[in-house]
């Protein structure tokens, strides 16, 4: 299969792109490096020419709900356009666990995107993945002002994003179980975010001090501390505990 990765530069992208190449499968790695602007249009319809399915696991760049709203309705509008255009069969999309039920922030910029691309003419499928465990390492250097790291209060059920990539691997070729159109995977321990980040500057041997904190005027903070970031019913779970993952990456 020939499949388009957009954000084929990022995190998870490059883990999608190699289980992909791994399997046999023809890559094309769309990114602005690459002369491909998505949100503009810019070279899209080159790159998914002949291309069979396209994953989206692109970064808005920002947590300012406004903004990322409008990066994710332009990308995946012009993703589906360009797609039917191109003769593309399916559309997989990375999103977040638990995204359906945020009132604001970044996540229900997300949400919109979901409901965008599974509005287009390419039928698309997607994937609420859980925090990844790279998750504690971004807030550690986030919330970080000299000795003092402030890492958001949070229950989180957090996954290796290596695991996540393969799961949209495989709903890209066709050999993922999907009942519907949304599948959510997760990891198989609950974490608290804080301790996460503790527990990641200690490996290192960091000596920073980790503290929690918690916007008090959040609409959605009642829903993190009552689970909304964990694992529910139907859930897949998938790869190794952070723990396990710690040993690894340390």
């Amino acid at each position: 299969m020939r499949i388009a990765v957009a954000g084929a530069t990022g995190m998870v992208g490059r883990y999608v792109a190699e289980v992909l190449e791994a399997g046999g499968h023809d890559v094309v790695a769309m990114s602005r490096s690459g002369g491909v602007d998505v949100v503009t249009g810019d070279g899209l319809d080159k790159a998914l020419a002949g291309a069979d399915c396209v994953v989206d696991v692109l970064n808005a760049g920002t947590v300012d709900q406004e903004a990322a709203t409008a990066f994710f309705t332009a990308a995946t509008r012009n993703l589906q356009q360009a797609g039917e255009h191109a003769g593309v069969r399916r559309l997989v999309l990375l999103s977040i666990l638990g995204v359906d039920r945020f009132a604001g922030g970044y996540l229900a910029a997300k949400a919109v995107q979901e409901r965008v691309a599974l509005a287009g003419p390419v039928p698309a499928r997607v994937l609420r993945a859980a925090q990844f465990h790279e998750f504690a390492a971004q807030n550690l250097a986030w919330g970080r002002r000299g000795e003092v790291s402030h890492v958001p209060r949070m229950r989180v059920q957090p996954v290796a994003a290596e695991a996540v990539a393969r799961a949209l691997a495989d709903l890209a070729t066709g050999t993922g179980r999907q009942a519907g159109a949304v599948t959510e995977i997760a990891g198989p321990r609950e974490e608290e975010l804080v301790d996460m980040a503790a527990r990641l500057a200690a490996r290192r041997g960091d000596p920073v001090r980790v503290e929690a904190v918690e916007g008090p005027s959040d609409p959605d903070r009642d829903l993190v501390r009552g689970g909304v970031l964990l694992a529910g019913p139907g859930t897949v779970i998938a790869g190794p505990t952070f723990e396990e993952w710690l040993d690894t990456a340390s």
